[in-house]
């Protein structure tokens, strides 16, 4: 007996307003990590499937930028409430597909309804301007308009937020949207358009497909029909997608990798940033691209930190995600097993410590220990690529200048952290981290309020705050003679 409920177990596609069944004929399978079982098998999209999503997309869109920004609004409210009146279903679903324990898989549902209402609000404030004229005869304004029917791409390890959080703006914003969820977690992107639906969202506003990246990625972005494109993602896949939108010259807003680096100073309150700094590294078992990866700490504390950081890791109770007692679920997929490895097999060729684990747990599912390794050299594979899972290297830095040397050593600029009780020194490194998003004293990052993107080879653009509505506006100017 499958775990879903009946309308999920054969996935469709959400296309003008309409549950389709894919015609690719290719059929592939929903894993849940923590046992192997398969979930859902769904069938692939077809370029007739892609196309009429398009066509929707593109009558939606006339449709809802003539609706009222306070009308949208009201829709993007009722649809965040209808995600809290089903969390308890909604995560549990999320935790069969992804893994997370549900404590975090409700969190991330929370959060994506937060966001919802966040652009509910910001939809009235897509403000213009009157802009003094020259002459009397001549008026001159700038108004902000949608910029047309976007193309979301999604990442598998937070199946809610990641697709929610551009849907909320997007449609905010009067926009039209495709949205492709990372084709292994799919299920969850399909409970967020039943809500958007079922909120009175009218049909071709929202489309969901998903299935092979490439052929929908390349279909969707050189469509006249979409005018801007929104990737969470790796690097690696962003780079490529941001090429493919240059050569329509379409704007693109990419969310990718991190390495986050966290300096901790002698003088900071080990035992709160190791209360702070343990969960965000085990959260989504490591697989979050702000996850506090490559540690930093102060020679004179070096070694109290890895001995406080390693034990309460080992005390993390690792287990099945729809376990309530769970603090960390599995790997989200078997693929990512063979990668822990990899880096292991660099660590121990380097003769580093491992303070704990280390291993893939004896047991089915794809689970890892959480690791902490110290001492190893920058040049490690560690600490010069991103892990995307449970594993924690900690090394020792003497100075300041040389700790914010070394953090920003990386062409990765998504997260960063630092521990200190200096308010001298939390300015200094507030000023002088390369990063998007700065934690000082905590490693809460991410807010409906607050911007959410990186630099340098972390992406561009921003989620959240006023700048995620923005990304999806236009500004015209208007000169008006009488």
């Amino acid at each position: 007996m499958s775990p879903l409920p009946e309308f999920l177990r054969t996935p469709t596609f959400f296309i003008d307003g309409a549950w389709r069944t894919g015609t690719g004929g290719v059929e592939s399978a929903i894993v849940d990590p923590a046992s192997g079982q398969v979930l859902a098998r769904y069938l692939s999209p077809s370029a007739h499937d892609v196309d009429a999503a398009l066509d929707a997309a593109e009558r939606g869109f006339r449709l809802w930028r003539a609706v009222p920004a306070i009308e949208r609004g009201a829709v993007l409210r009722r649809a965040a409430a209808l995600m809290r009146e089903r969390l308890e279903e909604n995560a549990r679903i999320l935790t069969l597909e992804e893994g997370k324990p549900l404590a975090e898989a409700r969190g991330e549902w929370q959060v994506t309804a937060d966001m919802f209402d966040w652009f509910a609000e910001e939809a009235r404030r897509a403000y213009g301007r009157i802009v003094p004229a020259r002459s009397a005869d001549l008026q001159q304004q700038v108004v902000r308009e949608p910029i047309g029917p976007v193309a979301a791409f999604a990442a598998w390890n937070f199946p809610a937020r990641n697709p929610g959080y551009k849907i909320a703006a997007a449609l905010a914003a009067g926009c039209s949207c495709i949205v492709k969820p990372a084709e292994e977690t799919p299920l969850t992107c399909l409970l967020l358009a039943r809500a958007l639906a079922d909120a009175g969202v009218p049909a071709g506003v929202l489309n969901v497909l998903y299935g092979d990246p490439v052929f929908l990625s390349e279909r969707l972005i050189a469509s006249p029909v979409i005018r801007k494109i929104s990737f969470t993602g790796s690097t690696r896949v962003g780079q490529l997608l941001a090429v493919q939108a240059a050569q329509h010259a379409k704007p693109a807003t990419l969310e990718l990798g991190g390495h986050a680096p966290v300096l901790v100073f002698d003088d900071a309150d080990i035992e709160h940033a190791v209360g702070q700094l343990v969960p965000a590294k085990y959260r989504n078992a490591g697989q979050t691209c702000i996850s506090p990866t490559r540690f930093f700490v102060q020679q004179g504390s070096h070694a109290r930190f890895v001995e406080a950081f390693a034990r309460a890791s080992k005390a993390l109770r690792v287990s099945d995600g729809l376990d309530a007692a769970t603090q960390m679920g599995p790997l989200f997929h078997e693929r990512r097993l063979p990668e822990m490895q990899r880096f292991m097999d660099d660590v121990m060729a380097r003769g580093a410590r491992v303070a704990c684990g280390g291993r893939q747990q004896a047991r089915a599912g794809c689970f890892w220990e959480p690791t902490v390794v110290s001492d190893l050299g920058d040049d490690a594979l560690l600490m010069q690529a991103e892990p995307f899972g449970p594993v924690a290297a900690i090394t020792p830095f003497a100075t300041l200048e040389e700790g914010l040397q070394r953090a920003n050593t990386l062409p990765y600029g998504l997260g960063a952290y630092a521990f200190t009780t200096s308010l001298r020194t939390a300015q200094r490194v507030a000023g002088g981290l390369e990063a998007g998003m700065i934690g000082i004293n905590t490693a809460k990052l991410s807010h409906a309020e607050t911007p959410f993107g990186g630099v340098k080879q972390s992406g561009h653009g921003s989620e959240g705050g006023t700048e995620g509505l923005d990304a999806y506006l236009v500004t015209k100017s208007i000169s008006m003679a009488s």
